[in-house]
C-alpha cells in the first residue's frame, strides 16, 4: 500500500481491493515500527482511527456516498485542533492542553471521510527550520537519519516521505512546509494567505501563517486542497471565494508557451551544487517550451530582515496569552501571580521561542515601533509592489526552496544561520502568494533537492498545474528513502 499514491489508495478501497481497517491498520503499524527512528509523531491514535475506519467500512458497504478522501489515513501538524486531542505545539507549556474543538481544516477532512492517525513533531510554537528545537524530541531526515528534516513541519514531512502515511497538514510561516518538503523529497504547497482557513491553528505570525498540504504527488496535493481550499466564517482573513477544483485539467495544461521568471541576482546564497541542479532545472523548462525571462526582485534582499521584525513582532503579541493562567502548564513552585507569570513562562518556552518573543517585545516597544516594525511593513509593501510588477513579465517565478540540502543535526549552532535556511521561502509569506516545493533531483551523497514555483495571488490552481507537468516530465518524485522501501 505504501508504494500507492494517496488517489490510487483512495481509489482501490473505493473499488473494494482494501478496507478502510486494513489501509488503516497497515499504515498505523508502519508508523509504530518506523517511528522508534524517525521521531516523526508526537502521538498515534490507533484506537480513534481503527474505530472511524470501521464506520467508513460500513458506510462503504451501506452505499452511501463517500467523500474524497474516503479512507486515507492523514498525520495532522501538533499546532492544528482536532477536538479532544491534544495539541502541544511541541512546547512543554502546552503539554496538558487538550483542544476544546476541531480546526476548519481537520472538519473538512474529517466531512470527506479520511482518518486522523496521529500528530507530528514540530520545532517549538513552529519557529524553527529544522525540528530540533521540539521541547519532546528530535526528527530525522528518512534519507539520512543523521540529518533533520527541515522545520518547522518536520515531522508531517517525515510521516509522508516514510511512507507512515500518504497526506499529512503542516503550517508554513516562513517556508515551514516548502523546506521540509525539499529536504525530504517530497511535495509541499503553501496556497494563497487566506484560501485556506487558520481557524484552529495556533499562531505564530497571524499575517504569515498559512495551514499547508504535504503528499509525495501533485496530484494527491491538488486533492487535498480541494477539500481544505474553502471560504471560512470564522476566519476574517479567509477569502471569501468559493473553492476551486484543482485536479480538472491538470493533465492538459503544460509548460508550452509558459513565461518563467528567474531573479538572478538573488541566487547567489546558493550552495555550488544546488545551484547546478537548479540551472539544470532551467534547461529542462526550456526543453519542456516554458520561456525563461530574467526578472528584477532585488528587493528581496531585505525580505529576511523584513520577516524576522514582522514575525517575531506578531509572534510576541500570539504569545503573551500563554501566562499559566488560562491554559496550560503552570509552575509548581509559583506562589504569586508575578510569579506564575514569570516562572511559568521561564519553565514553559524554549531558547528559540524566548529569543522570539524577547525580539518581537523590543520592536514593538516605545521609541522603536518606528525605527523597525513600521519600516519593515513598508518594506512588505515594497516586496508585494514588486511581485505584482514581476508578474506582468511572466507567469510564474523559479527558485530554489533553501541555499543547502539537508544539513547534519546540531552542525548549525548561529541562530542567525539558521535563519538563512528561509531565505527562499521567506518572501512568499510576506506578499501572501502561493508557492509550491516539488522535487527536483539529488545532491552527490543523496539528499534531495527541491525547486520552488511561484504564482501571483489567487493563482494556486496555475501553480498547481504547472507543478504537476514538472513531476510529469521528471523522475524525482519516483524515489523513496531506502528506509521507506522496506516492507512491515
Amino acid at each position: 500500500m505504501h508504494r500507492l499514491s494517496a488517489i490510487e489508495l483512495r481509489n482501490s478501497f473505493l473499488k473494494g481491493k482494501f478496507s478502510a481497517q486494513e489501509i488503516c491498520r497497515f499504515y498505523l503499524n508502519r508508523a509504530m515500527k518506523m517511528d522508534e527512528q524517525l521521531g516523526a509523531f508526537l502521538s498515534l491514535f490507533p484506537e480513534q482511527a481503527m474505530e472511524r475506519a470501521k464506520a467508513l467500512d460500513e458506510k462503504k458497504a451501506s452505499g452511501q456516498v463517500m467523500g474524497k478522501l474516503a479512507g486515507l489515513p492523514i498525520a495532522i501538524k501538533d499546532n492544528i485542533h482536532i477536538e479532544g486531542e491534544i495539541t502541544t505545539c511541541g512546547s512543554k507549556f502546552l503539554s496538558n492542553y487538550r483542544a476544546p474543538f476541531s480546526s476548519t481544516v481537520c472538519r473538512l477532512i474529517e466531512k470527506e471521510d479520511a482518518i486522523f492517525i496521529g500528530k507530528t513533531n514540530l520545532d517549538e510554537f513552529a519557529m524553527g527550520s529544522s525540528t530540533q528545537d521540539s521541547a519532546f524530541q528530535s526528527t530525522s531526515n528518512p534519507w539520512d537519519l543523521t540529518c533533520v528534516p527541515g522545520g518547522s513541519s518536520g515531522g508531517s514531512a517525515v510521516a509522508v516521505a516514510a511512507r507512515m502515511a500518504p497526506l499529512a497538514l503542516g503550517s508554513d510561516t516562513g517556508g515551514s512546509v516548502r523546506q521540509p518538503a525539499s529536504f525530504c523529497g517530497i511535495v509541499g504547497f503553501k496556497p494563497t494567505y487566506g484560501r485556506v482557513s487558520r481557524y484552529g491553528l495556533v499562531a505564530y505570525g497571524s499575517s504569515l501563517d498559512q495551514i499547508s498540504p504535504f503528499a509525495t504527488t501533485v496530484s494527491d496535493t491538488a486533492l487535498l486542497m480541494e477539500v481544505i481550499g474553502q471560504h471560512c466564517e470564522h476566519d476574517s482573513t479567509s477569502l471569501p471565494i468559493p473553492g476551486e477544483d484543482y485536479l480538472e485539467g491538470m493533465n492538459k495544461n503544460g509548460l508550452m508557451g509558459m513565461r518563467i521568471g528567474v531573479p538572478r541576482e538573488f541566487l547567489e546564497q546558493l550552495a555550488e551544487e544546488p545551484k547546478k541542479i537548479f540551472n539544470d532545472s532551467l534547461k529542462k523548462f526550456q526543453e519542456l517550451g516554458a520561456q525563461i525571462v530574467d526578472i528584477d526582485l532585488n528587493i528581496l534582499k531585505y525580505a529576511l530582515a523584513a520577516y524576522y521584525i514582522i514575525a517575531t513582532a506578531e509572534a510576541s503579541t500570539n504569545l503573551a496569552r500563554f501566562d499559566g493562567i488560562r491554559y496550560g502548564v503552570r509552575a509548581p513552585g509559583a506562589k504569586t501571580l508575578e510569579e506564575i507569570y514569570t516562572m511559568s513562562k521561564e519553565e514553559g518556552f524554549g531558547p528559540e521561542v524566548k529569543r522570539r518573543i524577547l525580539l518581537g517585545t523590543f520592536v514593538l516597544s516605545s521609541g522603536y515601533q518606528d525605527a523597525y516594525y513600521r519600516k519593515a511593513q513598508k518594506v512588505r509593501t515594497l516586496i508585494i509592489e514588486k511581485y505584482r510588477e514581476a508578474f506582468k513579465l511572466c507567469d510564474l517565478i523559479a527558485t530554489p526552496v533553501s541555499p543547502f540540502a539537508a544539513f547534519e543535526k546540531g552542525s548549525i549552532k548561529d541562530p542567525l544561520q539558521m535563519y538563512l535556511e528561509d531565505i527562499y521561502t521567506i518572501p512568499i509569506n510576506l506578499a501572501g502568494v502561493p508557492a509550491i516545493s516539488v522535487p527536483n533531483g539529488f545532491t552527490s551523497d543523496k539528499k534531495p533537492v527541491g525547486i520552488q514555483l511561484i504564482g501571483p495571488q489567487k493563482a494556486d490552481k496555475r501553480v498547481l498545474h504547472a507543478a504537476y507537468a514538472w513531476e510529469q516530465a521528471t523522475p524525482f518524485h519516483n524515489a523513496m528513502p531506502p528506509l521507506a522501501q522496506q516492507e512491515i
